[in-house]
């Protein structure tokens, strides 16, 4: 909940620059739903791709302070987050609603980015796969292999964000390597077609260490993405690794 809209459109005026025609790395926004009317336009002609933070598993209804997926596609949305960890925390999402969210974004023709990841206590009481496992499978026994072609999912260690704390890149790995072991047990073509982000302080100056990693495909940008530069400096490593 950052931002503001001279903030948007200064920050698509600076991307915009900066972009190139690599269909091999995409550069997606998640803004605020007031602002995804006005991205729109900006983001227009410029490559850069858009999506929501948040969606109602329900199609429509008494709902209030809800949005639906068919709202997010009359937006042009292709993209939406499902199971952030701060909509788990703060406002108690079970891994069964982020189930039933992933549903409802990929059969109305969305890419739904599924945040797993474990706190700082579930680490250190050597929970890691275990949380993440009953987060991811909760999807994985809800959704067919038709549905779970438009899921990427994106790893986010919560105790590496806002904490001090650092995963290294090994450690990083080392939680991607499982989640695609886990979707191996799935199918191997699953295992291999699915993009895993990691979520975890990006930034510039370590960008391209996380993403040469074997099993990190990308990056979920948290606070680094509020300025053009720094995002731009991320999106530049993937682009060198491509």
């Amino acid at each position: 909940m950052n931002g503001s809209l001279a903030a948007l459109e200064e920050w698509v005026a600076g991307v915009r620059a900066g972009l190139v025609a690599d269909k091999a790395v995409e550069a997606v926004l998640f803004p605020p739903f007031v602002y995804l009317p006005r991205l729109a336009e900006l983001a227009q002609g410029s490559g850069l791709q858009y999506g929501a933070q948040n969606v109602s598993e329900h199609a429509g209804g008494a709902y209030t302070g809800e949005v639906s997926t068919a709202m997010l596609r009359e937006f042009g949305c292709g993209q939406v987050i499902v199971g952030h960890s701060e909509r788990r925390e703060l406002y108690g999402e079970t891994s069964e609603q982020v189930a039933q969210k992933t549903r409802a974004a990929v059969d109305a023709g969305l890419q739904a980015v599924l945040c797993v990841g474990e706190t700082l206590a579930q680490r250190e009481a050597d929970q890691t796969e275990a949380v993440v496992f009953e987060q991811l499978d909760a999807v994985l026994d809800l959704l067919d292999d038709a549905q779970l072609q438009r899921v990427t999912i994106a790893y986010e260690p919560v105790w590496a964000i806002g904490t001090g704390k650092t995963a290294t890149p090994e450690q990083a790995q080392a939680v991607h390597q499982a989640i695609r072991g886990r979707l191996a047990g799935r199918s191997a073509a699953l295992a291999e077609r699915t993009a895993i982000l990691y979520g975890g302080s990006v930034k510039p100056g370590n960008a391209a260490e996380l993403f040469s990693q074997p099993d990190i495909d990308g990056g979920l940008i948290g606070g680094a993405s509020l300025k053009a530069e720094d995002f731009l400096g991320i999106y530049q490593a993937a682009i060198a690794l491509r």
